[in-house]
């Protein structure tokens, strides 16, 4: 490919911990990208907060860092589009400033507000919820606090004044958008995790009039909606004059990270599934039909791709649990610190990995760090190692580890499965998670599928909505893109590793079922 002769697009993997922006071809070819991170506040229990303007100053700084990096054109940039963290909500102004930090979809503070409106003696739900919501919206608000709408609702008990004064709630995505063009909006697959989304008709998605009622909030302060592949409008020329990017370069909407991710994965097609495994994991795959499991908390929600659906179900916290080990244990800055900055130090840990065998002496540790959403829609889980002994070292805790991550995903799987109808006989791995070839095995031998491992597992954000971008602009077909996506290795399950597996994995079963509520006693949200 050459540069003189191809066009770009200016991507953002907006995330939890920070800012990846990359430059894309219009084939989904990545030609470098830079990182910035920035901060997670945790001012009170249930709380996790970011500051929107971090993520503008990431946006800038990566932007200029990556047009620099890889010496290309800036002209040659017709699109700028996102993949962002989803379920976070910013109240701003008329002008657009932010009247609150984003409340992240980490943020469990609205839990006891929802319970009080919407909970009741049927599955944790009352009659009327379960009548109103299911149908139209394919589930219901989740009981964990973690979704839009309980964080509207928890600003309107606890800071009417924030409420009252709030033009618009905005997404993670919808913010930065907004900055880029002075224009309001949201996609599809966004908009539904505001539970006020009717997605019955997926070619009529629409804000439901009667859920707005039954949760007494205001249509008008919510975003318009659209496709991933609107076209929002041009950069505004302060930006382009910022970036040296021209006046007419568009913004697409984009899409949050799983509908981005999903594209990216290549698994686009009804019966192929991908897992993500990043900070958080997840299991996603197509279908034209809307499905849902409520016990499980598995739905569907809007693709990126027009009448589809994707079927969901997330995992709070996955790549998330080693950045937790690494830097609150392993190398905590404290008087124990004796080494700094450490190099690639998730290799490290995939070198201490291997020194063990499976199952890691029969150590067991269960991911739940900040709750659970799926399969258990649970907040007040906390993550736990069991079976430590006097042998145990770090490398058994950090085999236990990466099984533990898998075996969540397998617990997730079984119940994806059941709901589809079908068993995957393979399954593509993105995420900085799926850059690590012995956790791609460890995936395969617990899953027991054959895992994929997608060349630019890191960059699938990136790739999904720059070709979500290409589509829009008319450059590339949704049928294309399978073909578009290379794989870095196949992992097959090893035979010899099944039973160990199969037993440790109705272990962790149980340690949910013999500890959940003691779990509900010393996690519960004081009101």
């Amino acid at each position: 490919m050459s540069n003189k002769e191809s066009d770009f697009i200016l991507a953002f993997d907006h995330g939890t911990s920070g800012m990846k922006t990359a430059i894309v071809s219009t084939k989904g070819e990545i030609l470098g990208f830079a990182f910035q991170n920035y901060d997670m506040y945790y001012f009170e229990q249930g709380c996790a907060e970011q500051d929107p303007e971090d993520w503008w100053q990431a946006l800038l700084k990566t932007s200029h860092q990556v047009i620099d990096q890889t010496h290309i054109d800036p002209k040659k940039i017709i699109a700028i589009t996102s993949s962002n963290q989803m379920d976070g909500t910013i109240p701003v102004d008329r002008d657009g400033n932010p009247l609150h930090n984003c409340i992240t979809w980490l943020d469990s503070r609205g839990s006891s507000v929802i319970k009080e409106k919407f909970g009741g003696i049927i599955g944790g739900y009352n009659l009327r919820t379960i009548f109103n919501w299911l149908f139209r919206t394919g589930g219901v608000p989740g009981l964990s606090g973690k979704d839009i709408i309980a964080h509207i609702l928890w600003l309107k008990t606890n800071f009417s004044d924030i409420y009252n004064q709030t033009w618009k709630f905005l997404d993670c995505k919808d913010f930065l958008n907004y900055r880029l063009t002075g224009k309001i909006a949201t996609s599809y697959d966004c908009g539904i995790l505001t539970w006020l989304v009717n997605d019955t008709d997926i070619n009529n998605i629409h804000f439901d009039d009667k859920l707005i009622r039954l949760a007494q909030l205001d249509r008008e302060k919510l975003p318009d909606l659209h496709t991933a592949t609107h076209i929002l409008g041009p950069v505004l020329p302060q930006i382009a004059q910022e970036l040296g990017i021209p006046r007419n370069t568009n913004v697409i909407i984009g899409a949050g990270d799983m509908a981005s991710a999903a594209v990216g994965s290549g698994a686009i097609l009804p019966g192929q599934g991908h897992v993500s495994l990043g900070s958080s994991s997840w299991i996603i795959s197509h279908t034209p039909r809307r499905k849902l499991d409520i016990d499980h908390y598995i739905g569907s929600i809007p693709s990126a791709i027009p009448s589809m659906y994707m079927i969901v179900g997330e995992q709070e916290a996955a790549g998330i649990t080693l950045a937790w080990l690494k830097d609150n244990i392993l190398y905590h800055k404290d008087q124990l610190l004796h080494e700094e900055g450490q190099p690639d130090v998730y290799k490290i840990f995939d070198k201490l990995v291997s020194e063990i065998p499976p199952g890691a002496n029969n150590l067991i540790f269960t991911p739940w760090l900040y709750g659970e959403r799926s399969p258990i829609e649970d907040h007040t889980l906390r993550g736990g190692l069991f079976n430590i002994s006097l042998d145990t070292d770090r490398r058994h805790l950090l085999r236990a580890i990466f099984e533990g991550v898998a075996f969540n995903s397998r617990w997730l799987l079984q119940f994806e499965e059941r709901l589809i109808g079908r068993k995957f006989s393979e399954i593509s791995m993105i995420g900085g998670g799926a850059s690590s070839d012995i956790w791609c095995q460890i995936y395969a031998d617990i899953l027991n599928r054959k895992i994929k491992q997608v060349s630019h597992g890191k960059e699938s954000n990136s790739i999904g909505a720059s070709l979500i971008a290409s589509v829009a602009l008319g450059k590339i077909t949704w049928e294309e893109i399978p073909k578009l996506i290379s794989f870095k290795a196949v992992y097959t399950p090893k035979i010899e590793n099944k039973k160990l597996y199969d037993r440790l994995f109705r272990e962790f079963v149980n340690i949910y079922s013999n500890n959940r509520r003691m779990y509900q006693r010393l996690n519960k949200l004081k009101r």
